[in-house]
């Protein structure tokens, strides 16, 4: 008879990187500092290009162990999608495509986060392993927290990652900007005089964070998408304080209340450009109780860093892939630089001269408060290079006819530096900034254009590399034949 298979979680995904790449997670038993202890070490790593995952067993101060850096390869969230690396640059659903499905409700005796419970005084933020991540940061910043939240509206349950500074070990903060969800459903509650039950789940399956941060229409369906990444449906729990349902596989559990009416001053943090934000005034949680597995393991991602950017992008990668191609006939692939994620990149097979605007703007629209430029080119460029892409910009842009500027387009305020205007005296402003479409297309057919250059592949597959001999630093170099 075969076994059932077990559900995934954060300890199923770290098995099986052990068994597939054993060399991408490293444990680090020594006492570390929650305070740039525990970043410290992949930013050592990232200097000589190698990005694993850590799990420290000894933080100070800390009563569980943390984890960091999961998700910062295409090699490891290729293995969280069941694909592969190649195919996770190429394809835009993000692995093999499973159906959505609707979370399974699990009794408490069912779910491992229900293991352990604190209440009261004993519910306390400074008993895990938070850290604070870079220099200038302005405190200790949960940022694998995915925040969940009911809206009093529709009922729908809705996901996302926010930021949260840690004040104290009943406060924390939360900065909702833009189109955030979670706004929303804060300031429903906030005009009802209400304060507003959260959750954050800490501690999950990569795919089940990706889900959780895609960009779904409307408010809800975040855990319906995490199931498509998991191929298999999440289980949840409820919340015994509030009518919130948490991932029952989830490694810790906060549950508190955004309070109404109440701010407090929040950041900086740096953030996923690789700057730092100032947040200002933000709405403030306060903890009731905190629910966790028995060897409970903190997550963490590790901020204005790879991972950062890449378990952001991907999930953006799919919405726009989504959106464009139902406003163009043949889009062929969606790349967001990791780099800059700032930047979009699309390739299409043009039809006619209108495609690429069409195609920029859906993308704009996909991610209004980040995308700052969107380039288009035509199928024989490879979104994933970047020397092709800058070639067709050189080759087949010409600024007067293909730069479109689109003002007024950002913020205003946010995470990026041009949506603020900076005085000399260390002040600022909201500003709303300009968003660039960049055409690199070639004309629509029929008219012609000059072709790329190129040596014939069967030219090329004839060559035996071994036939080219090198020459020993002793000799002459092979002489040419005189002319007669």
């Amino acid at each position: 008879m075969k076994e059932p298979a077990i559900p995934k979680d954060l300890r199923s995904f770290l098995d099986e990187v052990l068994h597939q790449r054993p060399g991408d997670l490293k444990v680090v038993d020594r006492e570390v500092d929650p305070r740039f202890g525990i970043t410290a070490w992949p930013a050592a790593f990232e200097r000589h290009n190698q990005s694993p995952a850590f799990l420290f067993t000894n933080v100070k101060g800390a009563d569980t162990s943390c984890v960091t850096n999961v998700a910062a390869t295409f090699e490891r969230v290729a293995i969280a999608l069941g694909t592969t690396p190649e195919e996770l640059r190429s394809s835009p659903t993000l692995g093999p495509g499973h159906p959505a499905q609707a979370p399974v409700r699990v009794g408490d005796d069912e779910a491992p986060v229900r293991e352990i419970v604190w209440e009261g005084d004993d519910a306390r933020l400074d008993r895990l392993p938070i850290p604070t991540h870079n220099a200038a940061d302005g405190g200790p910043y949960l940022t694998a927290a995915v925040g969940i939240m009911r809206d009093p509206d529709s009922g729908a349950l809705n996901a996302g990652i926010y930021r949260h500074q840690v004040f104290d070990a009943k406060t924390m903060g939360v900065w909702y900007f833009g189109s955030h969800h979670g706004g929303t459903i804060f300031h429903r509650y906030e005009e009802a005089g209400q304060d507003a039950p959260i959750a954050l789940a800490i501690g999950h399956h990569p795919a089940f964070l990706i889900g959780a941060v895609s960009r779904v229409p409307g408010i809800g369906g975040e855990f319906e998408v995490a199931s498509t990444f998991l191929g298999e449906p999440v289980e949840i729990v409820g919340c015994p304080g509030s009518d919130l349902e948490v991932p029952a596989r989830a490694e810790i559990v906060i549950e508190g209340r955004v309070l109404a009416g109440i701010r407090r001053e929040e950041g900086p943090f740096a953030e996923w450009p690789g700057l730092y934000t100032a947040g200002g005034p933000k709405p403030v949680i306060e903890v009731d109780r905190i629910t966790m597995r028995h060897d409970a393991i903190f997550q963490d991602i590790h901020a204005a860093a790879t991972e950062h950017r890449l378990i952001g992008a991907l999930p953006r990668i799919a919405s726009v892939y989504k959106n464009v191609s139902n406003v163009v006939s043949d889009l062929r692939g969606v790349n967001i630089p990791l780099h800059t994620r700032m930047h979009c990149y699309l390739s299409i097979r043009k039809r006619d001269d209108s495609e690429p605007i069409r195609a920029a703007f859906a993308a704009l629209n996909t991610e209004p408060e980040n995308f700052r430029m969107v380039v288009v080119v035509d199928d024989d460029i490879d979104v994933h290079d970047e020397r092709a892409v800058s070639w067709a910009i050189g080759t087949r842009f010409d600024a007067e006819r293909d730069l479109r500027v689109i003002p007024r387009w950002n913020g205003p305020g946010g995470l990026l530096p041009t949506n603020w205007i900076y005085d000399a005296e260390g002040g600022r402003s909201p500003h709303m900034s300009s968003a660039v479409i960049v055409d690199a297309t070639k004309p629509a057919p029929p008219v012609g254009y000059p072709e790329p250059a190129y040596v014939p592949d069967e030219a090329i597959d004839a060559i035996d590399e071994d036939d080219a001999k090198d020459v020993a630093g002793s000799l002459e170099p092979p002489r040419v034949r005189a002319l007669p």
